[in-house]
């Protein structure tokens, strides 16, 4: 099977509405219903009146965090020669493993403003967010953008950018295993946990699991390869630094016992 969709979903001139956009907001939109959500339920301790303002602080930090770790970690090589394209994010070139980073700080910002601690806002913006990683990941799909390893699978599909030969759909796996899994094993952990931080913490860890064993599906990014004779990536190298800060913030979390 080959995947050719068209992602565009209608043009009115110039402009062009594609459905990579379209599933972020779609994510934004139900990180936003989640997060009233969990404000009804009592425990995101924050004025409903405030989710926009941490949506907006979001959205911003996570695209700023998401583009500097793609253009000075993946790709410095060609954006030190063209240096009129470091802006440019809409041509494509961002990292999830910047967008985390901007997302703490945007999280850690908001924080402050509002009084309430940092890893309290972190847990509820997992919680709401994490669905999210679906609906990206299927606008990954049908970019045919992110495509996995060749293979001789019969789950195999044929991404027309990476040539003949069927490839790992390696969108649909971080979809379903970070979008879908991971969400309901947040889910579940807020029923049972007692300090905040915790559910925050288990997202770094979990998506990194997931998204590290994914990886060896996932065919690496051209420009930079492989590491440490030829069987480690890139994502592979943040994620194992994503666990390591994971298991760092479980263990200070016990500091943030749930307010009554």
């Amino acid at each position: 099977m080959v995947v050719d969709l068209d992602p565009v979903i209608f043009s009115i001139g110039p402009l062009s509405v594609r459905w990579y956009g379209f599933m972020y907001v779609v994510g934004f939109l139900l990180a936003g219903f989640l997060l009233k959500k969990l404000i009804k339920r009592g425990f995101f301790k924050v004025a409903e009146e405030k989710i926009d303002s941490l949506i907006t602080t979001m959205i911003i930090c996570m695209f700023i965090g998401a583009r500097f770790v793609y253009v000075f970690v993946y790709n410095w090589d060609y954006y030190a020669n063209n240096p009129s394209e470091l802006l440019a994010f809409w041509q494509g070139g961002l990292s999830f493993h910047g967008a985390i980073i901007g997302l703490l700080v945007g999280g850690y910002i908001f924080a402050k403003r509002n009084k309430v601690s940092w890893p309290h806002v972190m847990d509820n913006v997992c919680l709401a967010g994490t669905p999210g990683l679906f609906f990206g990941r299927m606008g990954n799909f049908i970019n045919g953008e992110l495509y996995g390893r060749v293979t001789d699978s019969p789950l195999g599909l044929i991404f027309p950018a990476g040539g003949p030969y069927p490839r790992h759909p390696s969108q649909l796996y971080e979809g379903v295993m970070e979008g879908i899994v991971l969400t309901i094993i947040l889910w579940v952990l807020l029923r049972k946990v007692k300090f905040y931080g915790i559910i925050s913490s288990a997202f770094l860890i979990g998506y990194g699991v997931f998204r590290y064993f994914i990886e060896f599906f996932r065919e690496a990014d051209a420009q930079l390869g492989y590491y440490f004779g030829g069987t480690t990536t890139m994502g592979q190298i943040l994620c194992l630094i994503m666990i390591i800060v994971g298991l760092i913030a479980l263990k200070l979390s016990y500091k943030y016992k749930f307010e009554n």
